[in-house]
């Protein structure tokens, strides 16, 4: 994983600083995005090491099924990526793209899960607290998970807040075994 996103990161920078001194950070997001669900495809996987396809074909079929979400530069963006042979790193290339655009608005994107639903002003005093210990605008995700048991298991970026109930025993185990 490190390999590939030490690939994926000059792409990715080059993007954001293509976009950012264009003013089209969210043009590139949606074409990075639809990028990324193409080359995900497993139809789509298949074509990337069939060498029965040119390289110019495979560009014909990613912006062919890109459609409107492909501008000239990004369609430019597809032809490097195959001919450099890097077609695959479109979902790692999003990704560190989306962490960077972020960072330059000044956003973190916060998943929560947890084994019920927070209410909205739950909701609202998480917000206000990640804020104020991010130093960031926090955009939250939600998602239930029943194996969580209780409390919740908080992702924004590298950070990982684990508060379950599963992980404070876990933590208590540990300590009562020293």
């Amino acid at each position: 994983m490190a390999e590939t996103q030490t690939l994926a990161r000059p792409y990715a920078e080059a993007v954001f600083e293509l976009a950012e001194s264009n003013g089209r950070l969210d043009q590139w997001s949606r074409a990075l995005e639809a990028l990324s669900a193409i080359v995900s495809n497993p139809d789509v996987a298949l074509l990337l090491d069939n060498p029965e396809i040119s390289d110019s074909r495979l560009v014909e079929l990613v912006v062919e099924i890109g459609g409107d979400d492909m501008d000239e530069a990004s369609r430019n963006f597809v032809r490097l990526l195959v001919d450099n042979g890097r077609l695959g790193l479109a979902p790692v290339i999003a990704s560190l793209y989306e962490q960077r655009k972020a960072e330059a608005e000044n956003r973190v994107d916060v998943s929560v899960t947890s084994a019920v639903e927070f209410s909205e002003e739950q909701r609202a005093a998480l917000v206000k607290s990640l804020e104020k210990r991010l130093a960031r605008n926090v955009s939250l995700t939600f998602e239930q998970d029943e194996d969580v048991i209780g409390g919740a298991i908080i992702r924004a970026g590298d950070l990982v807040i684990d508060g379950s109930l599963r992980a404070q025993l876990e933590r208590m185990r540990q300590s009562l075994a020293q």
